[in-house]
């Protein structure tokens, strides 16, 4: 019996590798991966719905369920998260100091809805009092002129955001002092190249983002899995395939990771880092499901509640966001 031909776009991760290298079929699917830029799939799926089924930024799933188009279905497996306190940059030598001196400044996102910048303007009202409300954000490419929201969004007149102008990039106008941060979820290339007048606002992240966990208990969703709404009306058992999949890559990777003779990354204290995670985070610190991840859901939703993001009416229970046949389990 033939199987149903998906086509499947991800991004290149340790934790998905084995859908795409072959080592896991998914029941009943013949799966045609495309590994892409994130957002790259992003922008064509929530634009042209491209794909039988895609990773997705997560914050673009809930704005594209609150409007009722484009019609996606999730499943609750999260390729991507992130501590975001790393990915805010400011210039060398400007006025900045503290993330409390960003009240009523200037900040550029590549876009308003980008799930990671949710994240960074929730953390930064909750925990230092920059009012999303009091700040200007300014939207466009970080390295490429021209970029634009995915989403077309249509926010409360409370909120300052405007696109940049098409001839330079949110890195450009930070490096002139037009803008005083960028928050953005790709490490900038002048950062890289290790330019001397951009640096983080948290130079120490790694015990900022440890004590964020350890006080809340988040460890931000970045990403979900959709299918396209007429191949989930078609073939509903399909998202009960793919989570099944993603969850086994998911544990298959640990185990590689755990046992292997030789590093698996090219990190020469791969093996601490791992013991220092499981100490703080538990064994299972990528968890998949509704339950494992309901207060992270929530908090989400608050922050694009706060941010204009999602209307007020919009308030479904977590369970209504993803497949119903991914929620449970069966026994023997």
């Amino acid at each position: 019996m033939s199987k149903v031909q998906l086509t499947l776009a991800s991004g290149d991760y340790d934790r998905v590798r084995p859908i795409w290298d072959g080592a896991l079929q998914g029941e009943g699917l013949d799966l045609n991966v495309i590994l892409l830029p994130v957002e790259e799939i992003f922008f064509r799926m929530a634009r042209y719905q491209e794909f039988d089924a895609s990773e997705m930024s997560f914050s673009s799933y809930l704005i594209s369920r609150s409007l009722g188009t484009p019609k996606l279905m999730a499943i609750p497996a999260f390729p991507s998260r992130k501590f975001r306190h790393a990915d805010i940059y400011i210039r060398q030598g400007s006025k900045i100091k503290n993330p409390e001196d960003l009240r009523g400044g200037r900040i550029g996102v590549p876009e308003y809805q980008m799930t990671a910048c949710v994240w960074v303007r929730g953390i930064l009202q909750e925990f230092y009092g920059v009012e999303a409300t009091g700040v200007q954000w300014f939207t466009g490419g970080t390295e490429t002129p021209g970029r634009e929201e995915r989403i077309k969004l249509t926010l409360p007149p409370e909120f300052k955001v405007q696109a940049i102008p098409d001839n330079t990039t949110l890195f450009e106008m930070l490096k002139q002092g037009e803008i005083d941060a960028v928050i953005t979820a790709r490490v900038p290339s002048p950062f890289v190249r290790g330019e001397k007048w951009i640096t983080r606002l948290f130079p120490d992240f790694k015990n900022v983002e440890k004590k964020y966990y350890e006080t809340t208990g988040i460890f931000p969703i970045m990403h979900t899995v959709v299918l396209r709404g007429d191949v989930y009306d078609k073939y509903p058992w399909a998202a009960q395939s793919l989570y099944k999949i993603y969850d086994q890559a998911k544990k298959l990777n640990m185990e590689r990771l755990l046992s292997a003779a030789a590093l698996p990354v090219s990190l020469p204290w791969f093996n601490y880092e791992m013991d220092e995670t499981f100490a703080l985070m538990g064994r299972d610190f990528w968890p998949f499901g509704v339950e494992s991840n309901r207060k992270t859901i929530a908090k989400l939703m608050q922050y694009m509640h706060e941010q204009g993001l999602l209307p007020t009416e919009f308030r479904p229970e977590i369970e209504d966001l993803f497949a119903p046949n991914t929620l449970g389990t069966f026994g023997v």
